[in-house]
Protein backbone atom coordinates (compact mmCIF):
# COMPACT_ATOMS: atom_id res chain seq x y z
CA UNK A 1 0.00 0.00 0.00
CA UNK A 2 0.99 3.76 0.38
CA UNK A 3 0.13 6.81 1.25
CA UNK A 4 -2.21 8.37 -0.83
CA UNK A 5 -2.38 12.30 -2.12
CA UNK A 6 -5.99 13.25 -3.52
CA UNK A 7 -5.80 15.77 -6.56
CA UNK A 8 -7.61 18.79 -4.37
CA UNK A 9 -4.64 17.69 -1.91
CA UNK A 10 -1.87 17.75 -4.93
CA UNK A 11 -3.40 20.84 -6.13
CA UNK A 12 -3.35 23.00 -2.69
CA UNK A 13 0.42 21.45 -2.53
CA UNK A 14 1.53 22.74 -5.68
CA UNK A 15 -0.06 26.45 -4.40
CA UNK A 16 2.01 26.39 -1.39
CA UNK A 17 5.24 25.67 -3.46
CA UNK A 18 4.65 28.06 -5.71
CA UNK A 19 3.75 30.62 -3.42
CA UNK A 20 7.09 29.83 -1.53
CA UNK A 21 9.11 29.50 -4.65
CA UNK A 22 10.28 26.07 -4.12
CA UNK A 23 11.97 23.52 -6.52
CA UNK A 24 9.06 21.72 -7.39
CA UNK A 25 11.19 19.24 -9.42
CA UNK A 26 13.15 18.70 -5.84
CA UNK A 27 10.54 19.17 -3.37
CA UNK A 28 8.76 16.75 -1.27
CA UNK A 29 5.91 16.38 1.02
CA UNK A 30 6.93 14.67 4.26
CA UNK A 31 3.75 12.87 6.08
CA UNK A 32 4.38 11.39 9.28
CA UNK A 33 3.34 11.46 12.70
CA UNK A 34 4.35 12.48 16.10
CA UNK A 35 3.50 11.54 19.66
CA UNK A 36 0.88 14.03 21.27
CA UNK A 37 -2.62 15.84 19.98
CA UNK A 38 -5.67 14.72 21.83
CA UNK A 39 -5.73 10.80 20.57
CA UNK A 40 -2.10 10.26 21.02
CA UNK A 41 -0.71 10.56 17.76
CA UNK A 42 -0.33 13.99 15.28
CA UNK A 43 0.23 13.88 12.15
CA UNK A 44 2.89 16.09 10.13
CA UNK A 45 2.83 17.68 6.94
CA UNK A 46 6.22 19.29 5.65
CA UNK A 47 7.70 20.33 2.16
CA UNK A 48 11.43 19.19 2.04
CA UNK A 49 14.47 18.67 -0.47
CA UNK A 50 15.80 16.18 2.41
CA UNK A 51 15.41 12.19 1.59
CA UNK A 52 16.84 10.74 4.44
CA UNK A 53 17.64 6.28 3.84
CA UNK A 54 14.55 4.09 4.77
CA UNK A 55 11.95 6.63 3.32
CA UNK A 56 8.91 5.22 1.22
CA UNK A 57 8.24 7.60 -1.46
CA UNK A 58 5.34 7.44 -3.76
CA UNK A 59 5.10 9.92 -6.98
CA UNK A 60 1.90 10.92 -8.00
CA UNK A 61 1.16 12.54 -11.19
CA UNK A 62 -2.29 14.68 -11.96
CA UNK A 63 -3.63 16.31 -15.33
CA UNK A 64 -4.72 20.14 -14.47
CA UNK A 65 -6.19 22.24 -16.92
CA UNK A 66 -3.32 21.05 -19.16
CA UNK A 67 -0.28 21.03 -17.06
CA UNK A 68 0.89 17.86 -15.73
CA UNK A 69 1.49 18.44 -11.84
CA UNK A 70 4.40 16.19 -9.51
CA UNK A 71 4.19 15.72 -6.02
CA UNK A 72 5.81 13.04 -4.30
CA UNK A 73 5.30 11.95 -1.04
CA UNK A 74 8.20 10.79 1.29
CA UNK A 75 7.81 9.06 5.00
CA UNK A 76 9.84 7.71 7.69
CA UNK A 77 9.35 3.89 8.21
CA UNK A 78 8.34 4.25 11.89
CA UNK A 79 5.24 6.63 10.88
CA UNK A 80 4.59 4.30 7.56
CA UNK A 81 3.65 1.91 10.44
CA UNK A 82 0.41 4.04 10.99
CA UNK A 83 -0.09 5.40 8.11
CA UNK A 84 0.02 2.57 5.29
CA UNK A 85 -3.52 3.29 3.41
CA UNK A 86 -3.89 6.84 4.57
CA UNK A 87 -4.84 9.77 2.01
CA UNK A 88 -4.55 12.63 2.49
CA UNK A 89 -6.91 15.19 0.94
CA UNK A 90 -7.43 18.63 1.13
CA UNK A 91 -10.98 20.55 2.26
CA UNK A 92 -12.19 24.02 1.39
CA UNK A 93 -15.86 24.24 3.01
CA UNK A 94 -17.48 26.69 4.97
CA UNK A 95 -16.73 25.69 8.64
CA UNK A 96 -12.66 25.26 7.85
CA UNK A 97 -10.26 25.24 5.29
CA UNK A 98 -6.94 22.31 5.44
CA UNK A 99 -5.74 18.95 4.92
CA UNK A 100 -7.45 16.02 5.85
CA UNK A 101 -6.47 12.54 6.63
CA UNK A 102 -8.59 8.97 5.99
CA UNK A 103 -6.30 7.03 7.88
CA UNK A 104 -7.86 3.51 8.30
CA UNK A 105 -4.98 2.40 11.37
CA UNK A 106 -6.81 4.94 12.93
CA UNK A 107 -8.87 3.50 16.04
CA UNK A 108 -10.24 6.61 17.42
CA UNK A 109 -9.64 9.97 15.91
CA UNK A 110 -10.30 13.53 17.83
CA UNK A 111 -12.76 16.29 16.44
CA UNK A 112 -10.95 18.40 14.84
CA UNK A 113 -9.36 15.68 12.47
CA UNK A 114 -5.58 16.52 13.13
CA UNK A 115 -4.79 13.51 15.87
CA UNK A 116 -5.68 9.88 16.42
CA UNK A 117 -5.10 6.67 18.08
CA UNK A 118 -3.79 3.30 16.64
Amino acid sequence: MAVIVTELAAREISNIMNQQDLDTGATHLRVGVKGGGCSGFSYILDLTETKKEGDEQWDYSFDVEGNNMQVSVICDPKSYLYLNGTTVDFKDEVMGRGFVFENPNATNTCGCGSSFNA
